[in-house]
């Protein structure tokens, strides 16, 4: 996130001082040319010599003291924030596969289309983060401990299979314990890296525990969920040889995300849902971190000092 220049931090705001001398440049340059005489000149001289364009001079007094203040902002050596790509971080992905993910309002059906897109979110994921993966129906099971192998945690989202009912409390309980089962870091054992679980259902919990306390659990231990309700409102099933709606429903997956300090997404389309889980993948794989900008200013002193140049010559240039 780019900060304005009001909000601008420095290193050296002490240095800012300096500025003052713009202000007093500024007032002596405008008490000077109000002192200035205008020197008169017969019609026809001023056919053959043309008047100085006042606005030529200001600007380049104006634009020399612009390139002055930049100067002096980066002598005081300013920081803004930029996003960094994060060095370790586990993320479980929790993928509902009840029967309601077999409805095709989503080509081809919701969990294939989840699937894929899952797949390529791992990928996205910087090298030495753990990625878990999680499956729920009626129970939660971990398929894949938490792992940097993305080849293997490809391998079982591609072997997810449907179930019964729909246990999101019990997912996120899961979830929770595959994150205790992540392996230390070799160059520091005792770091703890960050966390976050994608939980990802199209409908509400009609078995297991709650799924709201399970979500504040998640914020005891500092693990935002990311949910992420999939489908439409015009999804349905084949039981029985009847046609049963599967809407998904969105209130308990806001629930989730609001208690536990994460955020809630909606997708109703597979190109949707890779948007979600862009969004997702640049929000738990980058953290922001301070980043001294002085050259950023120091460019700007030089492309007003430049400007300024050229404008004094275009005015000396009219009288050799």
């Amino acid at each position: 996130m780019s900060m304005t220049p009001l909000a601008l931090e420095f290193l050296r705001p002490q240095r800012l001082w300096a500025l003052v001398i713009l202000g007093v440049i500024a007032v002596l340059y405008v008490v000077l040319a109000a002192r200035q005489p205008v020197p008169r000149t017969s019609a026809r001289l001023r056919l053959v010599v043309p008047k100085d364009a006042a606005w030529k001079r200001h600007g380049a007094v104006l634009l020399a003291l612009l390139s002055l203040g930049s100067l002096i902002i980066a002598w005081a050596m300013p920081k803004d924030y930029g996003r960094q790509p994060r060095d370790r971080a586990t993320v479980v992905v929790a993928i509902d596969v009840s029967w309601s993910m077999e409805a095709e309002d989503v080509s081809p059906n919701r969990l294939e289309a989840a699937k894929s897109s899952a797949k390529q979110f791992v990928q996205s994921l910087p090298e030495r983060f753990n990625v878990a993966l999680v499956t729920f129906a009626g129970t939660a099971s971990i398929s894949m401990p938490p792992t940097v192998d993305k080849s293997a945690l490809t391998r079982a989202i591609d072997n997810l299979q449907m179930a019964p009912s729909t246990a999101i409390g019990e997912a996120v309980y899961t979830s929770l314990d595959a994150l205790q089962l992540v392996p230390p870091d070799p160059e520091d054992p005792e770091d703890v890296a960050p966390a976050a679980i994608v939980l990802l259902s199209d409908g509400a919990s009609n078995i297991g525990r709650d799924s709201a306390e399970a979500a504040a659990k998640s914020k005891e231990f500092g693990v935002p969920i990311y949910t992420i309700a999939y489908g439409t409102q015009e999804g349905y099933v084949i039981s029985n040889g009847e046609r049963q709606r599967v809407a998904v429903n969105h209130h308990e997956l806001y629930t989730i995300a609001q208690n536990s300090g994460g955020k809630k997404f909606s997708a109703e389309s597979a190109k949707e849902l890779r948007e979600v889980y862009d969004a997702i993948s640049s929000d738990v794989g980058y953290e922001k971190v301070p980043m001294e900008i002085t050259e950023r200013y120091a460019g700007l002193a030089l492309i007003f000092a430049i400007a300024a140049a050229l404008g004094v010559i275009s005015l000396g240039a009219r009288w050799p």
